[in-house]
């Protein structure tokens, strides 16, 4: 076997050759593993294919017995060949039968040879099958040789991952490639989706494998890594990342792999021997992705995630491509899969086609599950490695009711999902005859089940669900929609025509609520260490009045001669409130004085979501004309839980006892001071947790339009002053059975009510 690069250049111009011919699967097989073991001198070429179920199957040999073809095999980790499989790494050993992992094969005929040198076959980290040369003498190949064959390997993936090798697999198995995968995470909005993968940043297709001149390529590897880091160097000098913070580390990761020399050579090595730039990018990092998935420090996986999407920009770089998430033409139905992206990302994406969206992060609170979840589109989050995974295309199921993703399913699950959906159409429409039922419970308690909205596109779900109005209209999803500020006039018609949509019921807006997660990409953001807790929402709002007030303008403008209803969002103190409602005085005067109509009856008040609020409860009552809850962000301060970290997310019950107390005590002051409390948050919307709010005295709720079905169908069921003597006593200090949710899933057994 030489070690001059000369060879697998060579290698690889034939490969293209063979490639290219009109010939079937096994003929094309069989020419490479000839046409490896002649250019490298070796005796035996063999290549071994992964099946999908765990088995290495000899698919082509020259050297060995040709009988054993498809019918020779080991488990992944059986014998030499299955070890380099679950290890994703080499093996070159002189006295490959001294291996304590060596398992003989006789239909193979392979004991006269000593000298042992497997790859793995890896696609974006992932082993596809391993590619073994062998000869009689004593010996271990060199890093060169190694090397070469572990570029000629890249080519046999490309033949797997194109499904060339599906015609030639055994009829009960066929590759792992294309195995189904069934995983689990959590689900974050109810609902099934059947359809295919649209990777939310796909990962480019390198087709173009092999080098016509290597120096040229690597000139343009020089030039594409030049402009990376230059681009990186730019963002980190800006003042638009602060000197602190996570931000600021991840970009700071990404530089010191952009200027990392034992990276960047270990690409140049690959184009010497005969690849492509971007080619040898991919190879790098699918050869770096398979050793660090089998990392168990959590520091090294996380920047496995940084050092994959710097590949990405750097291929991207290369080949000429747009950073970032490739939307295009979505099919009609389309299953979003990302790591992870913002609230603004999702809506980018045409509704009418998507049919779900699977996460490798994200959590049940984050804003793009909020978002996802309003509208009605089934999610799953925290599924490990569904990016890597997924290939755009694939057939893949989302059970946003059991966590489960089905990727590449069986015929009969999916038959089994369709007729799922078809049964939850069914339910929906049971649930579409009780929206013109009134909400009230068997003891006769009257409720007011409302929807929350963001755009538009929302209220028609306003008829179909039977929601009593909009008890919270997001107003920030205009400005994260808009290529530019919406200016007062553009703000006033849109309103408009949500008032007009909403046809007299009541529609609670929220004013502006960006910063922290929710970035603006035209309005210039600042970075902090704990976004959520920083400039945000009212507080931005009144030290840049100009926005509120425009705002507010718009507001009064679109309502007047009706109803106005608004709150704000993130006040610590009341003060802040007090000088909110200084500017629409200001503002309403402002009209008055110039002679334009106003609206008849103006509403103002405040979203309890900061626990300091809960300690002003008596002062703030006495100026607002309305409360409303909002239990996601309130949970996080009241639990010190962020909760867009996967880590924490799930760490606290939103029913545990301590909150429920904080519920209540906002409740009781409402109820004592006669102002209309509402709670908006997710916890409305699960039939489970809305049963305790109604223990704790809420008799306002709003939520996605989604859950308006399930949630009237359990309180029509309800006996709310059994429930709360269930309930209130599990609250008091001192009580031993204290797991709220157990309580109420037994009472609601007990007493049928409709979960």
């Amino acid at each position: 076997m030489r070690s001059n690069l000369a060879g697998p250049r060579l290698l690889l111009r034939r490969l293209r050759e063979v490639m290219a011919e009109p010939i079937t699967a096994q003929e094309r097989l069989d020419k490479i593993v000839v046409l490896i073991a002649s250019n490298v001198v070796a005796e035996v070429c063999s290549v071994y294919i992964l099946r999908a179920d765990g088995v290495l199957e000899l698919y082509a040999t020259e050297g060995l017995n040709r009988e054993a073809v498809h019918n020779a095999s080991l488990r992944v980790g059986q014998g030499l060949v299955g070890l380099i499989a679950a290890e994703a790494r080499p093996l070159n050993l002189p006295n490959a039968s001294a291996h304590p992992g060596f398992t003989y094969l006789p239909e193979t005929g392979e004991e006269a040879y000593n000298s042992f040198l497997g790859v793995p076959i890896l696609r974006a980290g992932r082993t596809l099958g391993v590619l073994v040369v062998q000869n009689q003498s004593h010996r271990t190949y060199l890093e060169d040789e190694v090397e070469a064959l572990q570029t000629t390997a890249m080519v046999i993936a490309e033949m797997v991952a194109a499904g060339e090798l599906e015609a030639i697999a055994q009829e009960a198995t066929g590759l792992d490639l294309s195995r189904p995968i069934t995983a689990t995470g959590a689900g974050l909005s109810e609902g099934v989706g059947l359809g295919h993968v649209v990777l939310h940043e796909p990962r480019v297709v390198v087709t173009n494998l092999i080098a016509e001149d290597t120096d040229q390529e690597t000139a343009r590897l020089e030039g594409a890594i030049n402009r990376l880091r230059l681009s990186i160097d730019d963002l980190l000098a800006s003042g638009e990342i602060a000197a602190m913070g996570e931000h600021r580390e991840v970009l700071e990761a990404y530089r010191m792999f952009a200027y990392d020399r034992g990276w960047i050579r270990k690409i140049e090595d690959a184009i010497k021997n005969g690849l492509t730039a971007e080619a040898a990018v991919e190879k790098v990092q699918s050869d770096t992705r398979a050793r660090m998935l089998r990392q168990t420090d959590p520091y090294l996986r996380e920047r496995l995630h940084d050092l994959d999407d710097l590949a990405h920009r750097l291929i991207r770089e290369l080949m000429g491509r747009e950073h970032g998430p490739g939307i295009g033409e979505l099919p009609q139905d389309a299953i979003i899969v990302g790591r992870n992206m913002g609230a603004a990302e999702l809506l980018d994406y045409g509704r009418d086609r998507i049919r779900g969206l699977v996460l490798e992060e994200g959590g049940p609170t984050s804003h793009v599950t909020i978002v996802a979840r309003a509208l009605g589109i089934p999610t799953v989050g925290l599924v490990d490695d569904i990016v890597s995974l997924a290939d755009a295309g694939d057939a893949i199921i989302v059970d946003g009711d059991t966590g489960e993703i089905h990727l590449r399913p069986a015929a009969d699950l999916e038959n089994a999902y369709a007729e799922k959906v078809r049964f939850r159409a069914r339910r929906q429409a049971q649930y579409r005859r009780l929206r013109s039922k009134p909400s009230v419970t068997k003891d006769g308690v009257e409720f007011s089940l409302q929807m929350n909205a963001g755009l538009l596109i929302d209220l028609p779900h306003l008829e179909e669900s039977g929601a009593a109005g909009v008890g919270l209209f997001r107003t920030e999803l205009q400005f994260m929609v808009a290529s530019s500020f919406p200016r007062m006039h553009e703000q006033q018609a849109q309103y408009s025509q949500i008032l007009d949509a909403a046809d007299g019921k009541p529609v609670t807006f929220r004013s502006l609520d960006i910063g922290g997660d929710k970035v603006l990409p035209y309005l210039r953001s600042i970075q902090e260490e704990n976004p959520a807790m920083g400039w945000r929402a009212l507080r931005l709002g009144l030290d840049r009045p100009g926005l509120l007030r425009t705002q507010i303008r718009a507001l009064l403008h679109a309502a007047a001669g009706r109803d106005l209803k608004l709150m704000f969002p993130m006040v610590a103190e009341v003060d802040e409130f007090l000088q909110a409602r200084a500017l629409v005085d200001r503002e309403v005067k402002h009209l008055r004085r110039h002679n334009h109509p106003v609206p008849e009856n103006i509403r103002l008040g405040v979203m309890v979501e900061v626990p300091s609020l809960l300690f002003q409860l008596d002062e703030l009552m006495t100026y607002v004309d309305f409360v409303s809850v909002g239990s996601n962000d309130l949970f996080q301060f009241f639990c010190a839980v962020d909760r867009g970290n996967t880590r924490v997310a799930e760490r606290f019950d939103t029913l545990n006892v301590a909150f429920l107390r904080a519920l209540k005590t906002i409740a009781d002051s409402a109820n004592k001071h006669h102002v209309p409390v509402t709670l908006c948050g997710e916890l409305a919307g699960r039939p489970l947790e809305a049963m305790a709010l109604i223990g704790l005295g809420y008799r306002d709720l709003s939520m996605s339009p989604a859950a308006l079905g399930p949630v009237k169908a359990m309180l029509r069921t309800l006996d709310t002053s059994r429930l709360s003597a269930r309930l209130l006593p599990r609250l008091e200090p001192g009580h031993d059975d204290n797991n709220i949710r157990d309580v109420l899933k037994r009472f609601a057994a007990e007493t049928d009510v409709a979960l």
